[in-house]
């Protein structure tokens, strides 16, 4: 069996590993592919120190956003509640529904938090009520905030 070499990746390659990740390839599949296509460069010691700076600096960064995203999170889990106000027909039932811009655009006016409505989910609202949202902050950071459909 052959030597594999070591290189970190100048760029994003499917199926081997994002920028700036330290990877284990054949020889063959580095010198004829990864080398010459500048998608790569080779592993000596002041290169893993670079790449381990960064990992370093992207750990310390992750944690700062995930910070903020936990005091964002304290911030509307403190509305007690969001109140959106639709025209009603028969039966309680509203025109159209509540979407996720309405939510976001609550948000703003209560909270003074500005929030991606595509980071929302709702149930379906189609009738006057009490129901709840949640806004995913980061891949593990969601806030949950309570929203009070009424007649307009």
């Amino acid at each position: 069996m052959s030597k594999r070499t070591q290189l970190v990746l100048n760029q994003d390659v499917s199926k081997l590993g994002k920028m700036g990740d330290l990877v284990e390839v054949a020889p063959g599949y580095a010198r004829n592919y990864l080398l010459p296509q500048g998608m790569a460069y080779k592993a000596t010691p002041g290169v893993l120190k670079q790449v381990e700076r960064r990992r370093e600096q992207e750990r310390q960064r992750l944690l700062e956003l995930k910070a903020e995203a936990e005091k964002q999170k304290k911030a509307l889990e403190a509305i007690p509640v969001l109140t959106i106000a639709m025209q009603v027909g028969e039966n309680d039932a509203i025109f159209g529904s509540v979407t996720s811009q309405d939510v976001a655009d609550a948000i703003q006016a209560a909270a003074k938090q500005e929030v991606d409505r595509r980071h929302i989910t709702l149930p379906e609202i189609r009738k006057i009520g009490d129901y709840t949202a949640e806004i995913k902050l980061t891949s593990d950071v969601v806030a949950v905030v309570k929203i009070a459909v009424v007649p307009q």
